[in-house]
Order: C-alpha cells, then structure tokens, then sequence
C-alpha cells in the first residue's frame, strides 16, 4: 500500500513539474531565440552598406521649348504685367520636380537686350526662363540653330541672364575663360560635366573678332578633345546635340556616327533636338564594356507648330548608378514617356500634357485637325511605338 501512495505522489510531482514548466515557458516566451529581432538590425545594416556602396541619380529630359508668339501672347493676357507661363507647363510640372536632375532644350533664346520675337528669329520673355527654373529644370542647352537670332548681343545677354539665375547652360559661352570651365554638378556623390553643340545657325555668324564661343560639329578633334576634358573630371558625361534633319522619325547616318563617336570619346548619355519630332532611343556598347545612352531627338516640349507629329514630344527618365567601391557607373530603369502639346481652334490655350494623361476626348478637339485630319489618341501611340523600341517604353 506504501508502494503504491509513493508511485502516485510521484506521478503527481512529476505533472506538477512539468505544468509549472509550461507556465514559466510560456510567461517567458519560450526562451527562444528572437529571430526577428536579430534580424532587423541585420538588415537595416545591410541596407544601409548598400546604400553607401550605391549612389543613385535620377535624371529627366525634354525636347525643345520652342516659344512662339502665341505661346508668349496668352502667358501675357495671363498675368496683370509680364508674362505668367504657369497654365502651359502646370500638367507636366510635377515630373519635372520628381527628378533629381532635369535637363531642357532651350530652343529660342532669352535676350533682355532685344524685344521680344518669334519665327524666324526667335527672342522670348524672361518669364519663360524663371518658369523652367521653377517647376524645377536644372541644366539648359542654350545651343541651337537659333543662338545667333539676335547677334551676338543677344547670345551675351542671353548667356549672362541664365549666368544670374546660377544655372548650368550649354554650349554657348561668353570668352575663352568661360568656354574652359566646364559645367559641372555633383548629385549623391554622382559628379556630371554638361557639353552642348549644334550642326547648324541658320546661316548666321559670330563676327570675326567676337569673343563669344557657340560649339557646332563642325571641328570634330575639338569636339573630341572636350568630351575628353569633361571624363577627366566627371564620373558622366552628359552630351546636348543640336542635330538631324527637321520632321523625320529617322537619324542621319551622320547624326549616327557623331554618336559612336561621342560614345568611343567618353559621352555617357547623349540628349538630341532639333528635328521637331521623335526618334529613337537607344544604347551604344563601346569597346570598354560601358553603354552610351542616346535619345536621338525628344521632339518638341511646347511649340505652336501645325502638323500632327509636332504635337508628340517625349520625356525620358533614367536613373545613373555608381558603384562607389570601384567608380563604375550604371545607367538603368529608361524610360520615354510621350508628352503632347496641346491647343484648341486657332492655338487656343496651349499647354502640355503626358500622353498617359491625354484622351480621346482631347484629341478630338486638338486645333491641329484641321492640318491633320487623322490626329487622334491612336494616332499619337502608333507613333511612339513605331519610333522606341519596346525595351524603353
């Protein structure tokens, strides 16, 4: 009987010790280890190391701000004295903003020395300017086939208004010691130099004696040499070429070469105008296992021109890394986004919009129809996916 009391205290000390187990288990988490919490901290810290083995920047262009006097005549209407520019760009503002460099083709110049003028011999208002700075462009190709519309008084003034806004132009500088001092910025620890040429000046020419340097194409070891320039001090070279033939979705043969050319030279990305419409975007590989961006012309960002395929501009976005522990650099996530410059009867109320954001609504109503009969949103996207590859879009 003694036996058996034993065997069944012990039976219940034995339940006891495991219930008081559970309990103290249970009150103290099971004394696992906290995998999540070790974790976290792993994480963030691997985060962290890549962040500072990768710096990112992201950059965005447009094609050419091309100022008629129907575009400055409503901006006038529009503000109780000067011009107010806000209704035309409002719609595309924000991308603009978004990006950490934003780069413009500023087709006409800003001279304060002239009055203002449209075709053939483009001078805008100020205002237009201060628009471009403050929906957020920082760098401006000031130059074009029509740099020289008001001498070289105009390209002066024009040089030195952007100069007083501290801006980053290209292209077009006052002396030789202007010309010397490439443009550079740093971004993220990223560091971009901006060089700018044009093919051609409408005939028109600097005088003899003048001081003031328009880069052109035309002297190639020059070209060469600045591109050169620029790579010895800048981890991306950033190239605006005024080029091509105007109205055609094709580039030149010539526009091709000058670009494998800059490729083999040090250009990381080439930005192309002038033609009016797009054409497309593309990568060269160079012998150094890098990759050239091209965007062989983004067409116009804002015009009051008259055919259907004026209207389609484009907007490309990329992002450029570097790999901070061996300096190599990275051009990722391109995109072109289709832009469309808008207008009703008789080029009412010009402004721009992406296309992803315009309708069939819109374009039924664009004043451009009575040029182009055919102009709908269709039309517009059979464009840009007869012109950019796939890949980009």
């Amino acid at each position: 009987m003694r036996r058996k009391m034993a065997i069944v205290l012990a039976a219940i000390l034995f339940v006891d010790v495991i219930a008081l187990g559970v309990i103290f288990f249970t009150r103290h988490g099971a004394q696992r280890p906290d995998i999540s919490a070790d974790a976290q901290p792993l994480a963030e810290a691997s985060t962290t190391q890549m962040q500072e083995l990768i710096s990112t920047v992201s950059l965005l262009a447009v094609g050419d701000n091309l100022i008629h006097d129907t575009i400055y005549e409503q901006a006038a209407e529009r503000a109780s004295s000067g011009y107010d520019f806000s209704y035309c760009y409002e719609k595309v503002a924000d991308r603009v903003a978004a990006a950490d460099i934003a780069i413009l083709n500023q087709e006409t110049i800003i001279s304060t020395e002239h009055d203002v003028s449209s075709y053939p011999m483009f001078n805008s208002p100020p205002e237009v300017g201060e628009e471009m700075i403050r929906i957020g462009f920082d760098v401006f190709n000031i130059c074009t086939n029509h740099s020289l519309d008001c001498g070289e008084k105009g390209l002066i003034s024009c040089i030195n208004w952007w100069k007083s806004k501290g801006m980053i132009t290209t292209g077009a500088y006052l002396n030789q010691v202007d010309y010397a001092k490439i443009p550079t910025n740093t971004v993220n620890g990223i560091t971009f130099a901006y060089l700018g040429f044009t093919e051609m000046t409408n005939g028109l020419k600097l005088p003899s004696d003048s001081e003031v340097i328009l880069c052109t194409s035309e002297d190639e070891a020059e070209l060469q040499r600045r591109v050169m320039a620029a790579k010895d001090i800048a981890d991306v070279v950033v190239v605006n070429a005024h080029w091509g033939i105007e109205y055609t979705h094709e580039p030149t043969d010539e526009q091709r070469i000058l670009a494998k050319k800059l490729a083999a030279w040090g250009a990381d990305v080439i930005i192309g105008n002038h033609p009016h419409v797009i054409q497309p975007v593309e990568f060269i590989e160079n012998d150094n296992g890098t990759r050239t961006l091209v965007a062989y012309s983004l067409g116009n960002f804002i015009s009051a021109q008259n055919r259907g395929a004026r209207m389609l501009g484009g907007m490309l976005t990329f992002d450029i890394s570097k790999n901070n522990a061996n300096g190599d650099i990275t051009i990722e996530n391109v995109k072109f986004h289709g832009t469309v410059n808008h207008y009703g009867y008789n080029f009412s109320n010009i402004r721009i919009y992406m296309l992803e954001d315009y309708t069939e609504e819109l374009a039924s109503v664009h004043g451009v129809k009575s040029q182009t009969p055919s102009f709908s949103l269709q039309y517009l996207n059979d464009i840009v996916n007869e012109v950019i590859d796939k890949q980009f879009l």
